[in-house]
């Protein structure tokens, strides 16, 4: 058995026992394997243990990857990383999902530049819950009025809330980050946004992160042992 599909099954033993720990069904829960920094080959790995989502921060090399895995239909990628504006049209042709959405203009920029042949490119709000200075994301309290904007917009489908907090173990804190997240999606499905989608909790929080009611984990470490060099 190679290391990605050994990962894999501790990772989703993980994820399957901390789901009847918050007395959730598994299969609420979607594993996003983070694959930046890795080569096309350890993807391949993964997806042919079952593995269907991957995530990338790096563009362009994600894009040299998505091209060179075209030949694996079911897989479906996920932009994770920080956007620049000059670089919303290859996201926006090459991606099913982008979770660091933070700005209309980028909105913006992706719905006009999504090919009309695609499905809509389903879109995560970043949000900067722990209020650190270096970190992208949209305050709590500007999210209502930019997910409004963004709901209608043509051509994307605004989904959901997407957080990376402080890095900390203290447990009582990683618990408020990730609930403030889960009420604010909350309170914008309040105002009539369908929404159905929390993007947060990665190898070293994800048991938090499920319990306060994400739909999606971002796991790299614990799947692919430690990032590569660039």
């Amino acid at each position: 058995m190679n290391l990605p599909e050994k990962n894999l099954l501790k990772v989703k033993q993980r994820l399957l026992l901390a789901a009847q720990q918050a007395r959730r069904e598994a299969d609420t829960v979607r594993l996003i394997a983070v694959s930046k920094t890795q080569p096309a080959e350890a993807v391949e790995q993964a997806y042919l243990a079952g593995q269907m989502e991957f995530g990338e921060n790096y563009l362009q090399e994600a894009v040299d990857k998505i091209t060179k895995l075209a030949h694996l239909t079911a897989i479906k990628w996920h932009f994770i990383g920080s956007i620049q504006s000059n670089k919303t049209k290859l996201i926006a042709q090459h991606f099913d999902w982008v979770h660091s959405v933070d700005r209309l203009k980028l909105a913006q920029r992706l719905s006009a530049q999504r090919n009309q042949d695609q499905a809509p490119l389903n879109i995560c709000l970043q949000v900067n819950v722990s209020q650190e200075p270096s970190k992208s994301g949209v305050a709590l309290t500007d999210v209502p009025a930019l997910a409004s904007q963004i709901a209608g917009l043509n051509n994307i489908r605004l989904r959901g809330l997407m957080a990376i907090p402080l890095n900390t173990s203290d447990s009582a804190l990683q618990h408020q980050y990730f609930k403030q997240l889960h009420d604010c999606l909350l309170q914008l499905k309040q105002i009539g946004l369908p929404l159905d989608t929390l993007s947060m909790g990665m190898s070293g929080d994800m048991e938090i992160a499920i319990a306060e009611g994400a739909t999606m984990i971002r796991v790299g470490t614990a799947i692919f042992g430690d990032r590569q060099k660039k």
